[in-house]
């Protein structure tokens, strides 16, 4: 051990009638603990948060959308299959969306009708269903009556929020509206079809449950008389992170007109906020480690002012001014070091309890989520931890400086 480093120690270890010193070193300490403890649980709170609402996003859309400026088009033959054999791409299916009114009784509700292909198309629709089954849209379902008076209906999913809504449940029969009307001789005539309950989806997001509904894709065409045109094509890719890359890999196979759109660019501003109210809060709760730095400048310094003999005498007998410096450099690092490593295995333990027994509830009227979510980045806490360390070597600089530069006859004079 060098003997800077010791002297450095030696001097956070106050004798008894400087015991005061001693104090500050230990307040401060326990300051930055709490300041390191506090970053990385806010931290880890909101990343647990994003985390949650990106999942829950992508749970109900696409990673990439292909689409057409005009709204709809027809599909060249085989590019559904291009786009599935395209590396990263794990599913590629049509859809077709158009706005619409349900009512069931005297209730009604206004949602987006989505027409998707198998179990959801290249969404996670399927997972979201806590009531009925997805596949049950692609059949036809008998309603009311005996075999021979039953009528034949197909099946329609809806968002929790909507049937809640509707006061309907599985097996209820809904009636579809579009606003775009038939020419008739008698004029524009809404068109109307009845479908069958078969299942509610809840993604905890009311954005979806509320205002979505789904049937299957050659329900959703007939509806919206659009033939063979569909208003675009969902592709999902192995990694959700990719879905940039993998837009960019899709677009040289693209139809003539068609364009891509990723998950990130169409939730840019969401993402863009949470990152910018990520950012603030770390930058606020850094003020109480820059606070609890304060009281290292505090110690240092009286820990100088009381120990200019000794600093004279070190200098006397050949220290120099650099070594001066490091006794309390190491002082004040030393300080962060334990404070900011205690922090941290702090926080770590909370951030784990959270996550392993999620004691702390959240109101499910105000919250999508029923408890606290947490998202443990050691990164998150390695740059916290790092951010400490930095902050108490400079706060640690201003008292070194000062020490360095004391003269030894001055103090020695009159002894």
């Amino acid at each position: 051990m060098s003997f800077p480093l010791f002297i450095g120690l030696r001097y956070l270890r106050a004798r008894k009638r400087e015991a005061f010193l001693s104090l500050i070193g230990v307040i401060a300490t326990v300051g930055i603990a709490l300041g390191v403890m506090t970053l990385d649980v806010v931290l880890s709170v909101m990343s647990g948060f994003e985390r949650d609402l990106r999942d829950r996003i992508l749970g109900l859309t696409p990673h990439v959308t292909v689409e057409s400026p005009s709204g709809s088009f027809v599909p060249s033959p085989g590019l559904v299959e291009r786009l599935r054999a395209v590396r990263g791409v794990s599913a590629a299916s049509p859809y077709v969306v158009g706005q619409v009114v349900l009512s069931s009784g005297d209730e009604l509700a206004g949602v987006e009708l989505r027409g998707v292909s198998g179990q959801g198309g290249a969404t996670d629709l399927a997972r979201h269903v806590v009531g009925g089954d997805l596949a049950e849209i692609e059949e036809r379902h008998a309603l009311g009556g005996d075999d021979a008076s039953a009528v034949l209906l197909s099946g329609i999913v809806l968002g929790r929020d909507v049937a809640r809504r509707l006061r309907v449940g599985r097996g209820d029969p809904v009636t579809v509206v579009s606003p775009q009307g038939m020419p008739t001789a008698v004029g524009l005539v809404p068109r109307v079809k009845r479908f069958v309950v078969v299942g509610v989806f809840r993604s905890g997001m009311s954005e979806y449950d509320g205002s979505r509904a789904f049937v299957s894709l050659d329900q959703g065409r007939r509806f919206f008389r659009l033939g063979a045109r569909v208003n675009g094509v969902e592709v999902r890719a192995d990694e959700a992170d990719e879905a940039d890359v993998i837009a960019k890999l899709l677009a040289p196979l693209l139809d003539i007109g068609l364009t891509t759109t990723d998950w990130k660019l169409s939730n840019r501003t969401l993402f863009s906020a949470l990152q910018l109210e990520k950012t603030v809060y770390f930058i606020v709760l850094l003020l109480i480690v820059l606070v609890a730095a304060f009281n290292i400048v505090a110690t240092l310094i009286m820990v100088v002012m009381n120990k200019r003999k000794d600093i004279a005498v070190l200098k006397s007998m050949g220290a120099r001014n650099a070594d001066i410096a490091k006794i309390f450099l190491w002082s004040g690092l030393s300080i962060g070091v334990v404070g900011a490593t205690t922090g941290s295995l702090l926080g770590w333990i909370l951030c784990w309890a959270l996550q392993r027994f999620e004691f702390v509830q959240l109101p499910p009227d105000v919250f999508y989520v029923s408890t606290l979510p947490v998202e443990i980045y050691p990164q998150y806490f390695l740059g916290v931890l790092l951010m400490a360390l930095l902050i108490c070597s400079l706060a640690s600089a201003y008292p070194a400086s000062k020490a360095a530069r004391i003269i030894p006859v001055d103090v020695l004079r009159y002894e």
